[in-house]
């Protein structure tokens, strides 16, 4: 009777501790109320849609009314002669896009590192203004300069003597061309997070090597790209766990949709909404936004393990 009654006391004092820290930090939940109250309205509400994944959607029944299918709508999908294509589009083009744009992200950064602050302001502005842009206005750029009859690039062939190239009809260009622009539009961005992850390095560290006679290699090798590896690590998983998640914009704006180059720049949501516009078949789009979520997950758990095996501190969960 009396164990029973410590415990009771050790409950009470724990709610009592519980609802006490809660009001002594009410300043800092108000603060975060906003935000919990978008993520749960945009992105954990919806969640309750992936129902019809699994579901004939008939508006008239509503969406809870209308008909299972068990797994026919991932059928539509995975059962397509363009299934296999769109995947390998998807996975290739995006690991391109993470391994390039990180590469010269890092590289900049460092190089910005060793600027004074005023010409880091100028450099930063300028690569940054890109990020900006729509897709849709670089599709137009793009196309002023790949245009068969009229295009800049065309016009500079002919000078050197060389046959104009009708680019949208060529595929085996666009790797390189997607590419470059993901790489033009984004490196800016990916170029600040990691300038600001240098600028949070005590600056002792490369004053106590350069007083033992470190070069500027030796202290990128041996100080900047060992402290800033966390945040590279993070940056990555967070980028391989929207790997299925193609950026629509730019495949499907700047190859103008063209029939002729979807063998190398059609991806899961480009094929996914011109199913779509053809068919209005909400529940395959469903599915299909189900499997690249799954596969993003298991993505980020198998590298974040990976990660863990060659460096425990170096995982983010």
């Amino acid at each position: 009777m009396e164990h029973t009654s410590h415990r009771a006391v050790r409950r009470s004092n724990k709610s009592g501790g519980f609802w006490r820290e809660l009001s002594r930090k009410k300043g800092l939940i108000s603060l975060a109320v906003p935000g919990l109250l978008f993520v749960t309205v945009f992105y954990y509400l919806p969640m309750f849609g992936l129902v019809l994944a699994f579901k004939d959607l008939n508006f008239t029944k509503g969406i809870w009314g209308s008909d299972w299918v068990g797994f026919n709508n991932f059928k539509f999908f995975f059962t397509s002669d363009a299934a296999l294509q769109v995947t390998r589009n998807t996975i290739v083009l995006n690991l391109i896009f993470i391994a390039l744009t990180n590469i010269v992200s890092i590289a900049l950064a460092l190089l910005l590192y060793e600027l004074s602050r005023r010409a880091v302001k100028v450099y930063q502005t300028t690569l940054f203004f890109p990020y900006f842009l729509s897709w849709v206005t670089v599709s137009y750029v793009t196309y002023a300069l790949l245009n068969p009859e009229l295009g800049v690039i065309n016009h500079i062939l002919n000078r050197l003597g060389w046959e104009s190239i009708n680019w949208y009809f060529e595929s085996k260009y666009w790797p390189s061309i997607l590419s470059l622009a993901f790489l033009w539009k984004n490196v800016g961005y990916s170029t600040l997070i990691f300038y600001t992850g240098l600028l949070g390095i005590d600056k002792s560290y490369y004053e106590a090597a350069a007083i033992d006679g470190a070069s500027k290699f030796q202290q990128i090798r041996n100080i900047s790209l060992p402290l800033v590896t966390p945040l590279i690590i993070l940056i990555v998983l967070l980028q391989v766990g929207r790997i299925f998640y193609s950026d629509f914009g730019l495949f499907y704006f700047l190859p103008a949709d063209s029939g002729a180059l979807y063998s190398t720049t059609d991806v899961i949501d480009t094929y996914v909404f011109r199913a779509l516009r053809v068919s209005g078949d909400i529940g395959m789009a469903t599915a299909a936004g189900l499997y690249q979520s799954i596969v993003g997950f298991v993505l980020v758990v198998t590298v974040n393990f990976i990660v863990r095996k060659v460096n425990k501190e170096n995982a983010i969960f």
